[in-house]
Order: C-alpha cells, then structure tokens, then sequence
C-alpha cells in the first residue's frame, strides 16, 4: 500500500472511529493489509490517471478502496477459519466482525459525503459501488455452501465474486468520470479476465501445500480440484472418498505424500496453467484495445495488473483476497 493511501486510511479511521481501543484496532488491520503490499489502491488511482482523471481526492478514494476489500477480506478470512496468523483472526470474532460493518459502512458514508461536499467534481457513486460489493457477496455465498460441480460453475462464482473486487477498484477511479459509461464495458471486461487469472493462481498453490491452508482440506472445489474429483478411474481414489464423507479428515492427513504425488503427477497443475493461460490472453487482448486518454499510465496500469511488456506471458499481478478467492 502506497504511503499516502495508507496515511488517508488513518485519517479515515480518526475521522470516523472517536473509541481509542477500536481506533487502535482498524488502524492495527490496517497496517496489517498494508504489510502484504496491498495494491488495491493504486489500481484506482492508476485507472483515474489512465482516463485523465485529475481529481484532488483520488488519494482519500484509493483508500476507501482498501478499506473496502480489507473489510472483505475480514469476512472471508472469519468464514472460511484460515488466516489464523492475521491480526483479525487473533482478537474475538464479534469485535473483528463489528471492524467490518464499520469499513464499510463508514467508507460508503464516507464517499456519500465527500460527493455532498464537492458537487460536480468526478467521484464515484457510493451506490454503484455498494452494488458491485453486494455482486462480491452473493458470489461469497455461492462458494461457502458449495454451489460448485461444473468448469462452468466454477468460472462463474469466480467472476460473481473474485472478479468483482478488481471491478470495485477500477470503478472507484473511473465512476465519476464524464465517460465512465462508455469505460465500464472494457474494464468490467478486463476484471473478468484478471480476476479468474488471479484465482486459478491461488487455487494451484494451495491445493499444492498442505497445511490449514490446503483447499483439499476444506473440501472446496477449485478448478484443480474440480480436475482431481474427475478422475473416476484413477486408482487414487482418496480425495474423492473424503469429499463423499467416506474418508474422516485424519486418514485422509495420513496420505499426505501420497496424496501430493498424486497431485503433481495428475495433470491437474498443468491442466490450470493452460486455462490460466488462455484467460490471460484474453486479459492481454481486451486491455490493448482499451483508448486510455493518457498512454503513460496505461502502461503503468498494465504493469501493475498484468506485468511488464518483455513477461507479458507471466503470471497476473492483479490481487485476489481472499474475500476473493
């Protein structure tokens, strides 16, 4: 997180958040998203520059870009029990889930006021960005009760979800600009893409460690997994008798080697990076066709999304928390 989105994070927080010990809390979040090299925020302040942006506020709106996917990534993080070295994993629930109604209600509220305070000048509007979080919510919800058996059902909570937080950021930079209707179409476009490239990047690490943090464990259902489950003739059948319940998860941490063998040796990893591939030149496509007002920040925007021209091939830069993933 960039230092002067991070400093209009804390300002944020004095402003709105008078209880010293919960101040003391969020800007403790805070500094704890910051510390992962959080780039939410530069992804709105880079697309409000790529269009000609020049607003005044584009700092204070990054941060409320932070703050929002931080609160999401709170949620997810208490939903899904993983994380457990996070601060907002290591206080009680009830105060980490009161630090979440509080970014984002008092962001939205936030940017209702500064558009009240500043009329006629480009910021987004909270409403459309509560739209895109609620969008982001119901996705969540699809994937914590499992609404996934298909490649199809897959790539579409990935979108509904994941794909919606690189939408927030992008929207907060461009929404109140003067052609941000005729923007939305490609960056909405080009979030879809990044955002299933960023996942099926995630989805290969953790279903290659083994830990708290392996998706075998929680019997989610990653594309690499989803390939996995698939494999009906395969004399492995482990993963798929743990998924069914016929496998307790002790015996199933018993063919922990066994298992990862399995994994490398399946096809699985190579399957992904293929699929993770093909989105990512589609992310490549869409992006060059966009007519940004200003080059110099296209290509710094690009940089930071997609990666440099010369590793155009590499993997996305775009995040995903796991509010996203």
């Amino acid at each position: 997180m960039e230092a002067a989105i991070l400093r209009e994070t804390e300002l944020w927080i004095d402003r709105l958040v008078p209880v010293p010990s919960f101040n003391d809390l969020l800007k403790t979040f805070v500094r704890d998203k910051a510390a992962e090299r959080s780039r939410w925020g530069e992804m709105t302040r880079r697309v409000h520059f790529m269009f000609g942006g020049d607003s005044p506020h584009i700092d204070r709106i990054a941060a409320m870009t932070e703050l929002i996917v931080l609160a999401l990534d709170i949620a997810d993080d208490l939903q899904d029990k993983d994380n457990t070295e996070k601060s907002w994993m290591q206080c009680p629930n009830e105060l980490s889930l009161n630090a979440v109604m509080a970014l984002l209600m008092g962001t939205l509220g936030e940017l209702g006021r500064l558009r009240a305070e500043h009329p006629g000048e480009p910021l987004p509007d909270p409403g459309e960005a509560a739209l895109i979080v609620m969008n982001a919510v119901n996705g969540q919800y699809r994937d914590l009760i499992g609404d996934i058996v298909t490649e199809q059902d897959y790539i579409a909570v990935v979108q509904q979800k994941s794909c919606m937080l690189l939408k927030l950021a992008y929207y907060m930079g461009y929404g109140g600009l003067p052609e941000a209707r005729s923007i939305e179409p490609q960056m909405d476009l080009l979030a879809g893409y990044l955002g299933v490239v960023s996942q099926l990047a995630n989805d290969l690490r953790d279903v290659l460690r083994y830990d708290v943090k392996n998706d075998l464990l929680h019997k989610k259902k990653t594309l690499p997994i989803l390939f996995l489950l698939g494999d009906e003739d395969g004399e492995f059948t482990v993963i798929r008798r743990y998924y069914e319940g016929a496998v307790g998860r002790d015996e199933f941490l018993k063919q922990k080697s066994a298992c990862l063998d399995y994994i490398r040796d399946s096809g699985c990893v190579e399957y992904t990076e293929v699929i993770k591939t093909l989105f990512l030149q589609k992310a490549e496509e869409t992006f060059e066709a966009i007519e940004a007002a200003e080059p110099a920040w296209k290509e710094r925007f690009r940089e930071l999304v997609i990666g440099p021209r010369e590793d155009a091939e590499g993997e996305a830069q775009a995040e995903s928390t796991e509010a996203a993933t």
